[in-house]
C-alpha cells in the first residue's frame, strides 16, 4: 500500500476569465453547478491532512472565481495544511488579498503569459497583463511567499532575457520558467507552441547565467519541454505516489490530465472518503508502482526513477496508456516525438509571429470557459 500523498491539488473551479491556448484543464471541463460546496471542500482538506498531506494547492480554472475562497483558505489552514494559491490574479483586489492573508494564505503563485502586454494578451485571449502586474506589486508589499510562473514556448522563448528582466522588476522569491507541456488545451496547439532546438539550447545558457547572477536574490527553476528530454520525467512524482487531485465536481484523479485515458473510473469524494480513494480505488492502482509495466520499462534501470513517464502523454501520442512515454529515447515509439521535433525545426511548423501584435495563427484553439 502506498503511503499518503504529500500534497492535495484542489481544483476549486474550472471557471476562468482567461482562455489560454495551453491551459492544463481538461477539454471537457466541469460546470459551475457541479462544484463542491464550501463544507465539502473542508471535509476534503481534513481528510487530506489525516492522510498525511502537508500542502494544499488551491487552483482552477481561476480560484478567485469562488466567492467563498477566503473561507476555503481558512478551512485549509484549520486542517494544518500549508496553503498555496495558484492564480492569474484577475479579481484579486488589495482588500481581498488582505482577507486571504488574514485567513491563513501563506504562498501565492502568480501566472504570466509573457513580459509584453500585447503578446501576453494574445495568448490569454483577454486583456489581462496590466492587471497582473498591479497584482504582483500588491503581493510583493505583503508578507507572502511569492512565486512568478511564466510559460514559455515557440512564440516567446526568443525573449527569455527580457522575460527574466521583467520578473526581476517584480521581485518574486522564486521564478518558474515553464515550457508548455503538451496535454490539455496545449495538445491541439502543439505545432504552434513547440520550440525549435536552437531556441531550447539557447534558453539553457540564458537560464544558467541568470541563476548564477541572481543566486540569493531570486530562485529560478526551469522546466524543459518534455519532447526535448532524453528521458521522461516522473510525472506527478509517480502515478498515485505523491500527489492527489480533486476536480471541481469532486472526482479524485492521480493527475490533471488523467481523464483523457478511456475506460478509467474516478471515484468521487461525495461518495467515498479520500483515504479509500487513495488506498483502494482502481484508478489510483492502475499505474501505481512497477507491476503494470511492459518492456522496455520493466527491465530498465530507470524504471523506479521515471516510472515509464507520463501515462496521459503516452495515450495522447500512441493511443495506449500503457506504452512507454514516447519522449523517452528508449521508447519503441520514440519516432513519434522525433517527427514532432522535426516538424518544429522545419518550415512545416508555424513560425513565430513577426510582431507581438500579429493576429493569432489559424491553428490556435482557445480554452472555452464552462457554463
Amino acid at each position: 500500500m502506498s503511503s499518503g500523498p504529500l500534497a492535495l491539488i484542489a481544483e476549486l473551479t474550472h471557471r476562468c476569465p482567461l482562455h489560454c491556448v495551453y491551459c492544463s484543464n481538461p477539454v471537457e471541463m466541469q460546470k459551475s453547478t457541479s462544484e463542491l460546496a464550501t463544507e465539502e471542500w473542508q471535509r476534503v482538506f481534513d481528510e487530506a491532512a489525516t492522510l498525511g498531506a502537508l500542502h494544499v494547492h488551491l487552483t482552477g480554472g481561476e480560484p478567485l472565481a469562488r466567492a467563498d475562497l477566503t473561507e476555503l483558505v481558512a478551512g485549509a489552514r484549520a486542517a494544518r495544511l500549508y496553503t498555496n494559491l495558484i492564480t492569474s490574479g484577475i479579481g484579486l483586489s488589495e482588500k481581498r488579498l488582505d482577507e486571504l492573508i488574514a485567513a491563513g494564505l501563506e504562498h501565492i503563485q502568480l501566472s504570466f503569459q509573457d513580459c509584453r502586454a500585447d503578446a501576453a494578451n494574445l495568448i490569454a485571449g483577454a486583456r489581462s497583463h496590466r492587471l497582473k502586474v498591479e497584482v504582483a506589486r500588491s503581493v510583493r508589499r505583503r508578507p507572502l511567499a511569492f512565486t512568478m510562473n511564466i510559460v514559455v514556448h515557440r512564440q516567446n522563448l526568443d525573449r527569455l532575457d527580457e522575460i527574466i528582466a521583467f520578473a526581476e522588476q517584480l521581485q518574486p522569491d522564486r521564478l518558474e520558467i515553464a515550457n508548455v507541456q503538451y496535454y490539455g488545451w496545449a495538445f491541439p496547439n502543439r505545432h504552434a507552441l513547440l520550440p525549435t532546438r536552437p531556441q531550447v539550447e539557447r534558453s539553457l545558457v540564458i537560464v544558467q547565467q541568470a541563476q548564477e547572477r541572481l543566486r540569493g536574490r531570486m530562485r529560478i527553476d526551469y522546466v524543459l519541454p518534455d519532447y526535448y528530454a532524453r528521458y521522461p520525467k516522473a510525472c506527478m512524482g509517480g502515478w498515485g505516489k505523491r500527489l492527489l487531485l480533486v476536480d471541481p465536481a469532486g472526482s479524485a484523479l492521480p493527475c490533471h490530465a488523467a481523464g483523457v485515458i478511456p475506460g478509467m473510473q474516478f471515484d468521487n469524494v461525495r461518495q467515498k472518503s479520500l483515504a479509500w480513494i487513495w488506498q483502494q480505488s482502481s484508478a489510483f492502482h492502475q499505474f501505481r508502482g512497477l507491476d503494470w509495466m511492459g518492456e522496455p520499462c520493466r527491465t530498465c534501470e530507470r524504471r523506479s526513477e521515471d516510472f515509464g513517464g507520463c501515462r496521459c502523454q503516452a495515450f495522447l501520442l500512441t493511443g495506449d496508456a500503457q506504452a512507454t512515454d514516447p519522449v523517452c529515447s528508449l521508447a519503441p515509439l520514440h519516432r513519434i516525438v522525433e517527427r514532432e521535433i522535426e516538424r518544429s525545426n522545419s518550415n512545416a511548423g508555424n513560425a513565430p509571429p513577426e510582431r507581438d501584435t500579429a493576429p493569432p495563427s489559424p491553428a490556435w484553439t482557445y480554452r472555452i470557459d464552462p457554463t
